[in-house]
């Protein structure tokens, strides 16, 4: 059994991630099941093989698919003033993207 795992950059967070694992990244504009590649490899461990990178691995890369966009639960903001009588609610939704990693090459 290989424990072939890579740390990466994506969308501007880190990820460690195997081949065949879900991710919830940053929202991404594109169509489900559009293939992203992302080169921004740190770290790469291919069970025998071991690169840390300077600050990336030459020529390493990896592959995903997008499966679906989600939003997180809502975040209720509330906002109060007391001498001017003002109550103020907002609502967010923060939006994701869910990649499926399909390949680590390297």
């Amino acid at each position: 059994m290989s424990t072939k795992y890579a740390i990466v950059n994506v969308f501007g967070r880190q990820f460690k991630v195997k081949e065949g694992d879900k991710i919830q990244a940053n929202y991404y504009a594109s169509d489900v099941g559009a293939k992203v590649s992302f080169s921004d490899v740190y770290m790469l461990n291919t069970g025998s093989n071991f690169k840390v990178g300077a600050p990336t691995v030459a020529g390493a890369k990896v592959t995903a698919t997008v499966s679906a966009h989600t939003r997180a639960d809502k975040v209720l903001v509330f906002k109060y003033l007391n001498k001017n009588h003002l109550k103020k609610t907002q609502g967010h939704r923060q939006p994701y993207t869910v990649l499926t990693i399909d390949k680590i090459e390297g």
